[in-house]
């Protein structure tokens, strides 16, 4: 797997940053404990850049993507506020509303 591919950030209660792997992978993570993950699973990144494996469809019953954007060179991630794939009509209507 490539590393260096680009990060996108997801979203649930926390901001998470994740790629989805192309190849299985197994590593042991911070905590000790052994994570691994096959092609479709999602290798995530938390805030305190804890790496772990989610399922496929456990990762994505869960996180909604945002925007996928480059890192500024300071590397903190830019965020929009909306996420992929919603409809500016949404916010027509909710103003109309």
């Amino acid at each position: 797997m490539n590393l260096e591919s680009q990060w996108t950030v997801y979203r649930t209660r926390f901001l998470v940053r994740a790629r989805q792997l192309t190849e299985s992978l197994v590593f042991t993570d911070a905590l000790g404990r052994e994570q691994s993950g096959q092609p479709g699973d999602y290798l995530v990144e938390f805030s305190g850049g804890i790496k772990r494996i989610a399922t496929q469809a456990l990762f994505e019953d869960i996180y909604v993507p945002l925007a996928t954007v480059p890192y500024p060179i300071d590397g903190a991630p830019s965020v929009l506020a909306r996420p992929v794939g919603r409809d500016a009509r949404d916010d027509r209507h909710r103003a109309m509303a």
